[in-house]
């Protein structure tokens, strides 16, 4: 914020906008920064989704069996493969200080203060759309657009993405409920927050829709799926750990592959 944020954003605001448009701006400058990750992410899911019909042989191969057997079947295709299942997550972990620094920014930024946007006539709190005669537990006596809207675009954000991940995503079905609540707790948190946060929010999963489809229109899932079986043709190559390991197995007189 100290440093990237807030001179941005005073930057823009010297221009004489609307802080609307400000805080849309700024959203597009950070999707620009944050685009190669969200690249790699889309990759590694397109890698998941061609190894899909493998896993599902997986399993229904061990179904109702060793569980320990079949998550190793799983890792061993991954290896063979040459995909890291877990290579989607470090990307979006990578992204979270941004998420951080904006969460913290809007609700305490001076400027949005009395400055309109849309229905919303301070952005520096809640767009109430609507007032409540009653108040309902954990979410308040008014309902905020901006909040909603993210919300719903968050939802639909979330089923995209675990279509996207496919066999990863079944193997997790906790994870997969709990990507869904979320959202509605979210609703109820931001419901009493700053607009501009949720206007943001929204703007970015917006501009991530529109991301997603050009990114699926660079990728070929064909090419992705001839690279992995070819990978799978070649020798494994040992990480150096992996080979010390081995070396230390093999001077105790154990067998290197019980590794």
């Amino acid at each position: 914020n100290e440093f990237i944020v807030i001179n941005v954003f005073h930057w823009l605001g010297g221009w004489g906008l609307n802080y609307g448009i400000v805080i849309l701006i700024l959203t597009l400058l950070l999707k620009v920064i944050l685009f190669p990750i969200a690249y790699k992410t889309y990759t590694s899911s397109a890698k998941m989704r061609v190894l899909k019909p493998e896993i599902d042989e997986i399993n229904e191969k061990f179904k109702g069996k060793d569980a320990v057997k079949k998550q190793q079947a799983t890792m061993d295709l991954y290896k063979k493969a040459g995909v890291n299942p877990l290579a989607g997550c470090v990307p979006m972990l990578l992204q979270m200080p941004i998420l951080f620094a904006i969460f913290r920014f809007f609700p305490s930024s001076i400027e949005l203060r009395q400055k309109s946007f849309l229905w919303a006539h301070d952005l520096s709190s809640y767009d109430s759309i609507l007032d409540l005669p009653f108040n309902i537990p954990l979410y308040g006596d008014h309902v905020s657009l901006f909040t909603l809207l993210m919300t719903i675009s968050t939802l639909i954000y979330t089923k995209v993405n675990n279509d996207m991940m496919g066999s990863s995503s079944s193997q997790m079905p906790g994870m997969k409920t709990m990507m869904y609540l979320m959202p509605i707790m979210f609703l109820g948190m931001f419901n009493s927050y700053a607009a501009g946060l949720s206007y943001y929010y929204f703007l970015a999963n917006m501009i991530t829709f529109l991301q997603m489809y050009l990114i699926r229109q660079t990728i070929d899932e064909d090419k992705i799926h001839a690279k992995l079986q070819a990978n799978k043709k070649k020798p494994i190559k040992k990480s150096k750990f992996q080979q010390k390991m081995e070396e230390m197995a093999k001077q105790r007189g154990m067998d290197p592959k019980q590794l």
